[in-house]
């Protein structure tokens, strides 16, 4: 009986830490990009985590301050929520973030359009937001054929020198 209820305990300690490290809550400290924050959570630990589902324009791309700016704008200095959807291949976290426990600041970007939504399965709630901005030709939307930052990203690691 003694050895089930240990068990028990320790099972749900686990799935409580597990749960823990989904969920984040804390202020944000730093925008680095239109869809990457830096936050400091709870444990006073700091945690870098990207936009679940969308894809801003890269550093060096038209439209890459302005979405870095306008995201600043509203989240800079706010608390967030943070539930982590996972991690991207290059291990950086990937979130949803609700800024005041409402505002989702991949809808403001999207509308403002400033961010396409993710290259492979796209959300369909957030493709539509994109496409509604695209209509009205919003920010990189007023370009005749904008280069996704994905396509961008590829081209600039071409140009990259071969290491031998």
């Amino acid at each position: 009986m003694m050895k089930a209820l240990f068990v028990l305990l320790a099972t749900l300690m686990i799935n409580l830490k597990c749960f823990a490290e989904n969920e984040l809550t804390g202020k944000v400290i730093n925008v680095i990009d239109g869809n990457t924050i830096e936050m400091v959570a709870q444990d006073n630990e700091t945690y870098k985590v990207m936009l679940f589902g969308i894809d801003c324009p890269e550093i060096g791309q038209e439209f890459a301050d302005k979405a870095r700016k306008f995201l600043e704008k509203i989240i800079l200095d706010k608390n967030v929520n943070i539930k982590i959807q996972g991690k991207d291949r290059w291990g950086n976290r990937l979130g949803i973030i609700l800024i005041d426990g409402k505002i989702d600041p991949r809808y403001e970007l999207l509308e403002a359009g400033l961010a396409w939504t993710a290259e492979r399965n796209p959300i369909d709630e957030l493709e539509s937001i994109k496409e509604k901005a695209k209509e009205k030709g919003k920010g990189l939307w007023k370009e005749q054929d904008p280069t996704p930052p994905w396509i961008y990203r590829r081209q600039q690691s071409m140009m990259q020198p071969k290491s031998s």
